[in-house]
């Protein structure tokens, strides 16, 4: 759907490099630009966070610092479709790698910033993390254990969420320059983009004092919760509409339970109780299989090296032998694979 199209990639670690990952999946041309020591996420994870966001992009090192450094990367933008940096507000402009520079030898160029708090105000120039988007926009306040103490969370869900926002915006920016013929300038705030995810928790929470947004959404009533297996794993069952928990309650004959449908996860509730126990007659295979047959909302919570093994993903070819991610699972199925082929890894 892309090709054709040329993204110039100024961007490390994993909210930039998702974004272009997205883009590059869909057929553009990605030239990621890395300094003399390269994206720090070559070195995170052993390399593969790195891995896991840049393949099927061209990678070259410029040292932007340099004259020669900014000469060829103006050469790269002047005939680039996009491009997208995640450095602090301003420094692109030290650099001279500023939109109304580029707009000067490009003016068609839709130039996107990735930043943690915006170009401006009071936070714009200081430096974050996922786990400070997550704290600050409320949705770690949803992750919350028995005791009221959020949790820390083990996936980078805010850096994903900013990555997503600015591919979008890219999409959004390409397609109006097609419908108009002007290039534009764009800036992302990570935290924003986690906070618009809250709409809902925020409006709850003014209008009734609740604050982890729909009650039945939030672990309250039994047909929309977590059990633990016999095994000690764990499934997802999120029966809320009555003919989901009716097909639940009927292939397990127990259809007494059937007017429990919305009643609390509390001890006091016997049902609840009942439901407990039944859960643990089982394995995390049976009642995997059980999700399977019986059209009820029920799923297994895997682990992320179980996820290759699932039926649903590997139907969809999503995830490849090399243990590479696809970003689109209704493109080619062969994608993920092709991909990989192309990495471009140009050390320093």
């Amino acid at each position: 759907m892309l090709n054709g199209i040329t993204i110039i990639d100024f961007t490390n670690y994993i909210p930039g490099p998702f974004a272009t990952l997205r883009l590059a999946e869909m057929g553009a041309e990605v030239i990621k630009v890395e300094a003399p020591g390269g994206d720090p996420a070559r070195n995170t994870g052993n390399g593969l966070v790195f891995r896991a966001h840049n393949r099927g992009k061209q990678s070259i090192v410029i040292d932007l610092k340099q004259g020669e450094g900014k000469k060829a990367a103006l050469n790269l933008l002047r005939k680039a479709d996009a491009v997208i940096e995640s450095f602090r507000p301003g420094v692109m402009e030290k650099l001279g790698l500023g939109y109304e520079a580029v707009k000067e030898i490009n003016p068609d160029i839709v130039y996107c910033s990735l930043t943690g708090y915006g170009n401006s105000g009071e936070m714009a120039s200081l430096g974050s993390h996922d786990l400070n988007y997550m704290s600050l926009s409320g949705a770690l306040a949803q992750f919350k254990d028995e005791t009221g103490r959020p949790v820390h969370p083990t996936h980078t869900i805010a850096d994903y969420i900013g990555g997503l926002a600015a591919s979008e915006r890219i999409l959004a920016a390409l397609l109006s320059r097609s419908l108009n013929g002007e290039g534009s300038c764009h800036c992302i705030s990570i935290a924003d983009s986690v906070a618009s995810f809250m709409g809902t928790h925020v409006l709850m929470e003014k209008e009734t004092g609740f604050p982890n947004g729909i009650p039945v959404l939030a672990g309250k009533v039994i047909s929309y919760g977590l059990y633990e297996t016999k095994d000690g794993r764990y499934v997802s069952l999120a029966a809320l509409e009555p003919k989901f928990w009716q097909n639940f309650c009927r292939a397990l004959d127990r259809v007494d339970w059937v007017p429990a449908h919305h009643s609390e996860r509390h001890e006091s509730n016997p049902v609840y109780l009942e439901l407990v126990k039944v859960f643990k007659t089982k394995p995390l295979s049976d009642w995997s299989s059980f999700g399977l047959q019986v059209d009820c909302c029920l799923t297994p919570v895997l682990e992320a090296g179980e996820l290759q093994d699932h039926v649903h993903f590997k139907e969809r070819n999503f995830i490849s032998t090399e243990g590479q991610v696809k970003m689109h699972g209704d493109l080619d199925n062969d994608l993920v694979q092709s991909v990989s082929e192309k990495i471009i890894n140009t050390e320093t």
